[in-house]
């Protein structure tokens, strides 16, 4: 069943992540650990998270990948990723670049193909020169990465792969020619392309919707669309002011919308659908401090009065999405504080197309908060002797596994329950980072003769006991915003006739289901 309001994520409770990385338009998401590890989890179709033959890897088993598994050197550590509809990208420390996933329109940055299993090294210009990859973005059939260089100058460039169907690739074409049937379709290149138009611009952010992305760069301009489809980057003058306050701060993309927030903690939106009301963060006091666009969902966390307060709304979220709770509305159509969410203190806020992950400091409230998935009929009796010792000797329950241990039988003994969260011995040790588990998968079992495949659950296999006590995650799609007076920004031209592209579906994942069901009691420590 769906999460109708936040949990935290039980498989990474004791991992501690630093940064989460999904899109408006996946259904996939990629948490970075303090050590530089990758944990992956999500639809999996197409090799997206680079097994093939899995449909899913189950959120309470995440595949865990370590550079040196890719071929990297000792030492070098994950700092970005990026998510497509069937894609993904990591990005190294020393630079590199690596793709899996559907490839059909060279999004991977190699020669197309159905798909590509496992991760792949992408070879762009910057290999022949001292520049490294630094930062990535993903849309439908299209990726971007941003380079920096390494040889003592500030330079910054962006380089653009895949379907160049509505301009996505910056390079001032979309490729369009007629083929024989008498179809219109476009140009492919899944060899990096350098993006037009940024010339002298040191880049800082590159963020991507479904078929559009925004660049920000160090003096707080945004790079766009307009009321059209753009083949190269244009400026928004809204944020060229000399008003250092309205100047740009953080860009995020949505499915059809983008949004900014600019220095002075304001909120600003641009895209389909824009909503009448959204002077309504500005009502409130609200200082946006991050923000994100969903599939259904938009969302802003920021500060009112010294006082975390994080809001959302979206008129298609039946799922869950909001997180508002079981007895709350589904769906909202003005900027609503989320009560659920009160007593933390968000820093990040990663919104999918059906799931929203959020990244907190911890607290009191963050702890108070059941998790996810549920646990299967805990062992009743202290889990190293076999008992029960009564009252006398209350067990100290483990916050990631729920087994029960006495105070008496840890090694060494405790005379008293401590201070915080406490995990056993056992889940300590599965974040260690040389634990690698095998992943909780989905996969596609082989039909009979003559009868087509059918998808059914593997063996179960033990997962990764790794979480991070900063992390949360509500099921649905999420974004957020500020006010301000919004942009104009592009959709496209009325009777203009475009081929399909090769890998867009309806399909919206709903083909599986997660298994484990939403906990609504937390078991406490002592009880």
């Amino acid at each position: 069943p769906d999460l109708t309001y936040p949990h935290l994520l039980r498989s990474l409770r004791t991992v501690k992540v630093v940064s989460i990385h999904t899109s408006s338009h996946s259904d996939h998401a990629v948490a970075i650990d303090i050590h530089g590890f990758a944990h992956l989890w999500g639809r999996a179709s197409n090799s997206a998270l680079g097994l093939p033959g899995t449909a899913a890897i189950w959120e309470d088993g995440p595949l865990k990948i370590r550079p040196i598994d890719l071929g990297a050197e000792q030492g070098v550590k994950f700092v970005h990723a990026a998510t497509g509809r069937s894609h993904t990208l990591l990005v190294s420390s020393d630079g590199n670049v690596w793709t899996a996933g559907s490839n059909s329109s060279g999004q991977c940055g190699h020669e197309p193909s159905p798909e590509i299993s496992p991760f792949k090294l992408v070879e762009g210009e910057w290999l022949k020169t001292n520049d490294g990859v630094v930062q990535a973005s993903a849309g439908n059939t299209f990726s971007l990465v941003l380079t920096a260089s390494g040889k003592g100058v500030s330079l910054e460039q962006i380089y653009a792969f895949g379907s160049g169907e509505k301009g996505q690739l910056g390079n001032g074409r979309t490729g369009e020619h007629i083929i024989t049937s008498g179809r219109a379709v476009f140009d492919t290149e899944h060899i990096p392309l350098l993006v037009k138009g940024l010339a002298d611009r040191k880049i800082v952010q590159i963020a991507s919707g479904l078929q559009h992305s925004l660049v920000l760069d160090s003096e707080g301009q945004v790079r766009r669309g307009d009321q059209k489809d753009v083949l190269i980057p244009k400026l928004v003058p809204t944020f060229s002011s000399e008003r250092e306050a309205q100047r740009a701060a953080a860009v995020c993309a949505g499915p059809t919308a983008s949004a900014v927030i600019d220095r002075g903690g304001m909120f600003w939106l641009a895209g389909k659908a824009l909503l009448d009301n959204l002077g309504r963060l500005s009502d409130m006091g609200m200082e946006c401090t991050t923000a994100g666009l969903g599939g259904v969902t938009l969302w802003a966390a920021g500060m009112n009065e010294g006082k975390p307060l994080t809001v959302a709304w979206g008129q298609n979220a039946v799922n869950g999405e909001l997180g508002q709770g079981d007895d709350k509305p589904k769906s909202a159509t003005k900027p609503t504080p989320i009560e659920t969410l009160a007593e933390l203190d968000i820093f990040r806020v990663a919104p999918g197309a059906h799931t929203v992950y959020f990244l907190a400091a911890p607290n009191d409230g963050l702890s108070d908060l059941p998790a996810h998935p549920e646990v299967q009929a805990p062992a009743p009796h202290c889990l190293v002797c076999g008992t029960e010792k009564g009252a006398e000797d209350s067990p100290l329950e483990c916050e990631k596994c729920e087994g029960l241990f006495h105070l008496g039988c840890l090694k060494p003994p405790l005379s008293e329950i401590p201070l915080g969260e406490w995990f056993c011995d056992n889940c300590l040790s599965h974040a260690s980072p040389d634990y690698l588990p095998a992943p909780s998968v989905f996969q596609e079992a082989p039909g009979a003769p003559g009868e087509p495949a059918k998808r059914g659950r593997g063996r179960p296999r033990k997962y990764a006991d790794h979480s991070s006590h900063m992390m949360y995650m509500s099921e649905g799609a999420a974004t957020p915003m500020n006010s301000g007076v919004p942009m104009e920004l592009g959709t496209p031209i009325a009777g203009e006739k475009r081929e399909r592209s090769p890998d867009y579906d309806d399909d919206d994942g709903s083909d599986y289901d997660a298994r484990a069901t939403a906990s609504t009691s937390k078991r406490r420590r002592g009880d």
